[in-house]
């Protein structure tokens, strides 16, 4: 069998993987791509980060013209939904971007490869596609496989009544009562695009707050807001079972009493987290070694045990994040030109995309009380920011932690309007390893919400000006 010859072979297109080809082209590299899906681009561009994100804003348009377009003087007329075009922009934001990393392998001269592709030897990959195989020899193979949604034990997903997040996405008509399983991300995101379109949401989850790991204040301040939109939580809830019917699905619980709960709706959304992905890839087959969780084994260069076999994303332990995988990918891209590559995990970004959005760095203030650091805190209002008010978008709060000896930054929160984006300032700020002083001596432009964080700093040391 004739061999196609590379530097680099990186199996699977998603974020970690397109990224890590387009920077090893960038360093001179020849490199191809294997991806097992039609389209480029991973769960992220495809299923998950894009998608969901295309629904969440026109869900919020939505939002806004039936429910607070007259708080600003503005009537119109009756606002309907039509789903069908509001799917159709999702799926042409969605079909844009992916074409647009086909675009940027041609760019780059990068060779894209369609089919399942599996190491079969040292640094060799061979691919399946349509009945037929073909082989790549690489001085360096990545394995970027991803990651997919955790299903139930004994609840399989079957793509109508229970759905993972893949389905949710792709519904043809709203749910009059959707159940969501896991009060993460991912159930707090397609919670939020389906309740905004008139579904009764409710939220099952085990552990005794949502989103596990969250500051806890933080985490308070996100409830009330979610209560206010009309989610219903129960929390310290154990599914028991799930049944279907034509009718629609039932949900068996254990509350936090130990009483039985039965929950009934049109559809489950089970979104209890998502599991790396290395089916297919023959990494166990060339000694890769796993961990118990199912996760590739890699040191601080993001090297197997197997010389030339590297892992990224998802498929190793850490964030299951786009960008943590893109740096990664732009990291080993570097290691094996012989750069420096590096990622810093103190400084990684997580970011809820609700309404309001929630985003952190670092961290919260329980996590600091179990390693028995000692920290200064400043808690700003949106409510007290003018730009916030001009928007009329005033819930949430932007919370500072700081080392109370150093000054250093330890954890920066923010629930409220583009949080998300604020977010970006405190990552930045912890790369460089910034003081909370440094945060609040640097000028903010105003008004903007991003005086908020300012103002935060400035309540480390206790001296806030517009509070």
């Amino acid at each position: 069998m004739a061999e196609a010859q590379f530097d680099v072979v990186v199996i699977g297109a998603g974020p970690g993987g397109y990224i890590c080809a387009i920077r090893a082209a960038q360093l001179g590299m020849t490199v191809a791509v294997v991806e097992k899906e039609p389209s480029l681009g991973g769960t992220c561009l495809n299923v998950g980060c894009i998608p969901s994100k295309a629904l969440l804003e026109s869900t919020e348009v939505y939002h806004v013209a039936k429910e607070t377009i007259g708080q600003h003087g503005i009537t119109v007329g009756e606002v309907k939904l039509d789903l069908k075009a509001l799917m159709s922009r999702k799926d042409k934001i969605v079909t844009t971007l992916t074409q647009g990393v086909a675009g940027l392998f041609k760019k780059h001269k990068i060779a894209p490869y369609r089919g399942v592709g599996r190491i079969v030897a040292p640094g060799q990959v061979e691919i399946a596609a349509a009945g037929k195989t073909e082989r790549l020899a690489a001085k360096h193979i990545v394995i970027a496989t991803g990651s997919e949604p955790f299903a139930m034990p004994g609840v399989p997903f079957d793509g109508k009544r229970v759905v993972s997040s893949t389905e949710a996405l792709s519904f043809d008509k709203v749910p009059k009562h959707l159940v969501v399983i896991g009060a993460g991300v991912i159930g707090l995101e397609l919670g939020s695009v389906w309740r905004r379109l008139g579904a009764a949401v409710t939220v099952v989850e085990m552990l005794p707050g949502l989103l596990s790991g969250v500051d806890e204040q933080v985490g308070r301040a996100a409830l009330r807001i979610f209560a206010k939109q009309g989610f219903t939580f129960h929390f310290g809830t154990k599914v028991t079972g799930v049944k279907t019917s034509a009718k629609g699905v039932t949900v068996a619980c254990t509350d936090k009493d130990s009483k039985p709960l039965e929950l009934s709706g049109d559809a489950v959304l089970v979104a209890i987290g998502r599991r790396p992905y290395a089916d297919g890839s023959g990494a166990k087959e060339a000694g890769v070694a796993f961990d118990a969780k199912g996760r590739i084994v890699v040191d601080a260069h993001w090297r197997t045990n197997v010389p030339g076999i590297y892992a990224i994303g998802d498929v190793t332990p850490g964030a299951m994040l786009a960008h943590k995988a893109m740096d990664e990918g732009i990291a080993v891209a570097e290691r094996i030109a012989g750069l420096a590559g590096h990622v810093n995990y103190d400084a990684v970004p997580w970011i809820v995309y609700t309404s309001p959005e929630i985003a952190w760095v670092g961290l919260g203030e329980d996590q600091l009380k179990a390693q028995g650091v000692a920290y200064k805190t400043g808690t700003y209002p949106f409510t007290a920011n003018p730009r916030a008010r001009t928007l009329g978008e005033t819930d949430g709060l932007v919370k500072i932690l700081a080392d109370a000896r150093t000054d250093k930054l330890l954890g920066v929160m923010i629930v409220g309007p583009r949080a998300g984006d604020l977010i970006a300032e405190a990552a930045i700020a912890f790369e460089f390893g910034a003081s909370s002083e440094d945060l609040a001596r640097s000028m903010h432009a105003h008004p903007t919400l991003s005086e908020a964080v300012k103002e935060a700093a400035l309540g480390v040391a206790g001296r806030m000006l517009h509070m």
